[in-house]
């Protein structure tokens, strides 16, 4: 088994002046590895790799990897509308100290699967560092379907597969068909279903608030296959991720979150806005509510 617990896609702290907070950005890291996770990604959706320049997510990946120091795994999302950035990008998560990285399809040009499949192995071959899938259809507007999966699973660098599309059927499929894709969970709200059919790790934006909690779920399920107190754990956590989910403002909801935990979050880039006041109202009483019946339950 190459990945197991929470790999946290961490992240981005800004200062007011809009850059970077660099002595932030090491309290994030510090914190994940002190809570416990596997892994720590940097560059991924969470951490508004979109709206950052290709410099600044080199700069992360230096950055990062001097500040893990080897403690923790640190994984790369490499991805980019551009594929020759895509592969700069990679290249220069080798040479930071990446262990993994982490693929998607490049967003808007819609590659057909084989054409996906000859991005994926590209990139696999040229930096030899295992690989973690990412299917979100809804984001790049294709899907990694069978016969991408085919095609990828003789490398062996393809190692997993983060499930992002949603659809429960994916999970059987993914399970019996193609057992050299370790399954991970992509959805906030189907840790559960994920685990039942042998997920073992979870890329976990909600650990970027919760981490020490999420890392105890996923070891209850994933470890310990605990069930009965895995679906307890999960009931108290459907509120807070549904709003995260289904609320329309994930990146400020988890940045929120943050701040409702003494740590730091601050705005995001544009395109994105500021949360509304209703949202943050509804975000802040669903935290407090989760913080309390977590605490009953894992104390």
């Amino acid at each position: 088994m190459r990945f197991e617990g929470i790999y946290t896609p961490i992240i981005t702290p800004f200062a007011s002046n809009g850059e970077i907070d660099w002595d932030v950005y090491a309290e994030v890291i510090d914190w994940q590895i002190e809570n416990g996770v596997a892994g720590v990604i940097v560059g991924g959706s969470t951490g508004e790799f979109y709206a950052l320049s290709k410099e600044e997510r080199i700069q992360q990946f230096k950055f990062a990897a001097e500040r893990i120091n080897n403690r923790v795994e640190f994984m790369a999302g490499v991805n980019d509308i551009r594929v020759d950035e895509c592969l700069d990008i990679s290249m220069a998560a080798v040479d930071a100290g990446a262990k993994s990285l982490l693929v998607a399809a490049p967003p808007y040009s819609l590659p057909s699967e084989e054409e996906l499949a000859h991005h994926v192995i590209t990139i696999a071959k040229a930096t030899e560092l295992p690989i973690m899938l990412y299917n979100y259809p809804g984001r790049t507007g294709v899907e990694m379907g069978e016969d991408f999966l085919s095609i990828v699973a003789k490398n062996t660098l393809v190692a997993a597969i983060k499930e992002s599309s949603g659809d429960y059927s994916r999970l059987p499929l993914l399970s019996n068909n193609y057992p050299s894709i370790e399954l991970v969970v992509g959805g906030e709200e189907q840790v559960l279903e994920f685990a039942a059919w042998g997920a073992k790790s979870w890329v976990c934006a909600t650990a970027n608030f919760f981490p020490s909690e999420c890392v105890q779920l996923m070891d209850i399920l994933g470890k310990q296959s605990d069930f009965e107190k895995g679906r307890a754990l999960m009931s108290v956590f459907m509120p807070l991720m549904k709003t995260l989910e289904q609320g329309g403002k994930f990146l400020q909801c988890v940045k929120l979150g943050c701040e409702q935990q003494g740590r730091p979050g601050g705005k995001v880039r544009l395109p994105l806005l500021p949360i509304d006041d209703a949202l943050k109202k509804d975000m802040i009483s669903v935290i407090d509510n989760t913080r309390a019946s977590l605490h009953s339950i894992l104390n």
